[in-house]
């Protein structure tokens, strides 16, 4: 046989090689031999989209250009090129409504329209709308201004479709009359026309009625007479009847919230001066979660003469009922309940759960591991993944084979707390404009996809039937008002502090941990170009890395009644506990023994809540506290948030308020993050001189002043040993 020549050699591997090369850059690549009909495939994971970025006058795009695949047909590989909003002025963002789907920038207008309000309001979109549409681009019947008449009408559409609310909000309509005249001639310019003619014409009867036919009377209701109240009586109703009568409210109120209300630069100005009506979707369903932990409270600790057996059958019912919230998929109700049975004032109560039927014990801890903080709530969030938009829950309970009586397949209903606290950490680590002054987009694009699960979990809900049940909802709403120091003295009379325990320990514990800063590598991380937009959710890795050390309040404890007066109905039996007491989620510290071993830089962190001694009111503040802050650097943003001069700080004391009624004063030069007790994550901060409510003993004589005393008793020691 003849060896073929050298050149020949050489142009046979030059031809394999370049169909190698082929192979890798497209992808996908078929061998065909002439006379085999075996093919072969080859498969390349590479990559070979590139991201880069583009600065215009005023705004910046990140470009993403994809290789596309090589086809039979097609000898060479074509390219798809998208661009991207990454950060930009406001006139600039605004602007980019109506050229967004011409660059490939879909989903911009949802972005756009879902967070706008962090930092502009809707009167300044129309007016830098209007200017626009008054100069619109190219010749009357040009393509280029058909395609600009088709972005005006879907801006518009999506615009009153998503958040008529923002138009109805307008103080002045003046200017939904210029929009009118501006809009295309077509028939979509003509229904946009009609609704906004309409929204405009309900604004102008809300000017003529307002405060014509107010009634001040209205929606104001008495509260319960307590005297009425029968705590035992929730013992007649099946667990089932009350799981339903919840997931009905519970449902009403997560339909009718606003996502945006929950964006953590919102959430975090709700309580300032002007802002009174803000968020008042998130501040109903989060009311909704204290009243119903106030009813378990309630109705386990009201009647002080019951038996350690019965108050366990009070117990018990609770548990079964937060079990059938779980086959209804409503985790708000459950996790309300569940915050209730694990708060001191019942967890305290030993003899109570010593008769707790030993089954029930067990539900109770497992539908607690749901809610279990680790991993920043990662049970919770795989569940929601799961059962989020399914018919059913996807559990094997005995509830789950019942029918539900007269509902059908319900939605999920989620903690609201969760999303609160990814959006409100979200905020915190992501800063909200670049160092050239332009607005952060892509903060905006990790914050929708937050909103996102809201929206996608509220249209699960959508179909949900319920019937009302009457007598509960009387029951229900004849529940007394309970504050901390009320729930803590009944739970005193009802078990004597410092009895002994019966010899069962059926009482689920807390874990307590300790969570190193994470802050700055998270905003280093938050600007990575594998977090963009074509990667699968940057947010749920952006989030796990900043939650997962860090812990923040829960919902309940972010609303502005929650708390207790300060000196009011103060227990007057006080006495150290001579056995760990577990705390109320809400008053969870978290940890204050640092075992780092690591040399990491940064601060440890935790998040405290403060309020101050005053006698008209109860509001907690919730401030971050790193390992470097002193107590004046604390006190100063304490009043600041509390709307007070912040120059004053040397007037006030900081003082952690303990279970028990109990107080620890913290140094007034002292290190508050090392300071604290992981007891509580409540302060208070008082005038000094003040005086210390009745019946509340001050620790400062015993714990106060903690680093100077330790320095003090070592020198003496010193002095006597050598």
């Amino acid at each position: 046989m003849k060896r073929p020549e050298g050149n020949a050699v050489f142009r046979q591997t030059l031809r394999i090689s370049r169909k190698l090369a082929n192979f890798c850059l497209s992808g996908l690549a078929e061998l065909k031999g002439d006379s085999s009909p075996m093919k072969t495939t080859w498969y390349c994971p590479l990559d070979l989209s590139t991201v880069s970025e583009m600065k215009e006058d005023g705004i910046i795009y990140t470009v993403v250009v994809k290789q596309g695949r090589d086809s039979p047909n097609v000898p060479r590989s074509t390219a798809s090129r998208s661009q991207h909003v990454k950060a930009g002025t406001e006139e600039k963002l605004v602007l980019h409504l109506l050229h967004s789907f011409s660059m490939g920038d879909s989903s911009f207008i949802s972005i756009f329209f879902s967070t706008y309000r962090t930092f502009t309001s809707t009167q300044r979109v129309l007016d830098i709308l209007i200017d626009r549409l008054g100069n619109p681009p190219g010749e009357n019947k040009s393509n280029t201004r058909q395609m600009f008449n088709k972005a005006v009408c879907t801006v518009f559409s999506t615009w009153l479709s998503d958040y008529p609310e923002d138009f109805r909000s307008l103080s002045d309509p003046s200017c939904l009359q210029r929009i009118g005249p501006l809009l295309p001639e077509d028939s979509s310019g003509a229904e946009i026309r009609g609704r906004l003619l309409r929204i405009t014409e309900e604004l102008r009867e809300k000017t003529l009625l307002s405060g014509s036919l107010s009634d001040p009377t209205k929606g104001v209701t008495s509260p319960p007479d307590p005297s009425e109240f029968d705590a035992t009586s929730i013992l007649g109703f099946p667990s089932s009847v009350i799981a339903e009568q919840l997931t009905r409210i519970e449902t009403d109120l997560f339909l009718k919230l606003v996502p945006y209300h929950c964006l953590g630069s919102l959430w975090s100005q709700r309580d300032k001066k002007g802002q009174e009506g803000a968020c008042w979707s998130a501040r109903a369903t989060i009311k909704q979660f204290n009243r119903l932990t106030n009813a378990v409270t309630a109705s386990s600790l009201w009647n002080t003469g019951l038996k350690s057996q019965q108050r366990a059958r009070l117990l018990e019912k609770w548990i079964s009922v937060a079990e059938a919230c779980r086959t209804r998929k409503n985790f708000s109700s459950m996790y309300a309940i569940l915050s209730a049975l694990q708060s001191n004032p019942i967890h305290r109560l030993r003899k109570t759960w010593h008769e707790t039927d030993r089954e029930a014990v067990k539900r109770y801890e497992e539908l607690s591991d749901i809610f279990s903080e680790k991993d920043n709530y990662s049970q919770s969030r795989e569940l929601l993944k799961e059962e989020g938009t399914s018919k059913f829950a996807n559990h094997d309970t005995k509830m789950n084979n019942r029918r539900f009586t007269g509902s059908c397949a319900q939605g999920t209903v989620p903690y609201l707390g969760i999303y609160l606290r990814d959006l409100t950490m979200l905020d915190t680590a992501v800063k909200d404009r670049l160092e050239n002054g332009f607005i952060n987009f892509d903060k905006r694009r990790r914050e929708f996809e937050v909103i996102a699960q809201i929206r996608l979990l509220q249209s699960s809900c959508k179909n949900s039937i319920f019937r009302t049940d009457e007598t509960f909802v009387q029951w229900y709403h004849s529940v007394p008002s309970l504050r901390e120091e009320e729930s803590y003295k009944l739970s005193n009379q009802i078990e004597v502090p410092g009895e002994p325990s019966p010899g069962r320990g059926s009482n689920p514990t807390v874990i307590i941990t300790q969570h190193p800063d994470a802050l700055s590598a998270v905003a280093n991380a938050t600007m990575d170009a594998d977090g963009i937009f074509d990667f699968p959710s940057p947010v749920n890795h952006l989030l796990s890395k900043l939650c997962k050390h860090v812990k923040s309040p829960s919902v309940s404890c972010l609303d502005v009644d929650s708390s207790p007066p300060p000196n009011d109905a103060t227990p007057s039996v006080l006495t150290t506990p001579t056995t760990a007491v577990k705390s109320h989620r809400r008053s969870v510290s978290c940890g204050n023994n640092p075992t780092n071993n690591k040399t990491e830089a940064g601060p440890e962190i935790r998040i405290i809540r403060i309020r101050m001694d005053l006698h008209d009111g109860n509001l907690y503040r919730s401030i971050l506290v790193t390992s470097n802050d002193k107590t004046p650097t604390i006190i100063s943003s304490a009043l600041e948030k509390h709307n007070q001069n912040a120059q004053e700080a040397s007037k006030y004391e900081l003082i952690q308020l303990l279970p028990e009624g109990k107080e620890l004063i913290i140094p007034p030069t002292g290190n508050v993050f090392y300071a604290m007790s992981s007891a509580s994550v409540d302060f208070l901060l008082r005038r000094r001189g003040g005086n210390t409510p009745t019946g509340s003993p001050s620790l400062g004589n015993e714990n106060s002043a903690t680093f100077p005393r330790i320095k003090a008793k070592g020198r003496r020691l010193v002095r006597t040993l050598f």
